[in-house]
């Protein structure tokens, strides 16, 4: 069986088939939590703890983002941030090399996260992208679609960190699905504590 080097999280952890499925089918995938409470603790703590170098500190309301604060990671990132990326990038990419095909472009994305890395450096793109988000009572995200540069993987991984019911009410993730001609679609996508939702 192979593993991450995270303690808890192993490749039969997340249902692949079926995350894939449901993004062919709905374009977004929740996962069943497979971070532990403990694991999403020590990765929320990094948020204050002084331990973690980020490279910026975002306002979300100074910039009509919403209501909020966010912090970007700065390299070298955090081991369990790092590996995180890797796993999901792993997986993903054959699933966004297929979709480049289907849409009539080449399948270009690399095998392993680090070497599209590389590939960005070199086009100048240089700054780490993860983050982690702060919300507090009455806090909320603008709807919007990240891209930070030419260089843009087609799929988004969403971590929940905190327990829903418990040390928070609502905080729903909501997508919106635009369709040719017609209306906008909102979607609802309820994680849980360490699940993922993959956009």
């Amino acid at each position: 069986m192979t593993t991450s080097s995270i303690p808890g999280i192993k490749t039969n952890d997340i249902d692949w088939p079926d995350v894939q499925a449901a993004l062919d089918n709905n374009g977004y995938a929740v996962t069943a939590p497979f971070l532990t409470r403990q694991q999403c603790e020590r990765i929320r703590i990094r948020y204050d703890d002084g331990s973690t170098t980020f490279r910026s500190r975002i306002d979300m309301a100074r910039y009509n983002f919403g209501k909020g604060e966010y912090q970007y990671f700065d390299y070298p990132l955090p081991d369990e941030v790092g590996e995180l990326r890797r796993y999901f990038y792993r997986h993903l990419a054959p699933l966004a090399n297929r979709w480049s095909v289907t849409l009539g472009s080449e399948a270009g994305w690399p095998d392993e996260l680090d070497e599209l890395t590389q590939h960005c450096h070199e086009n100048g793109q240089q700054r780490p992208t993860p983050l982690m988000l702060r919300y507090g009572p009455g806090d909320f995200n603008c709807l919007h679609q990240d891209l930070y540069g030419p260089i843009h993987f087609p799929l988004q991984v969403v971590i929940l960190l905190s327990e829903p019911g418990e040390e928070f009410e609502g905080g729903e993730l909501i997508l919106v699905e635009q369709r040719p001609r017609m209306q906008s679609r909102p979607i609802v996508a309820r994680l849980k504590q360490g699940s993922a939702a993959i956009i």
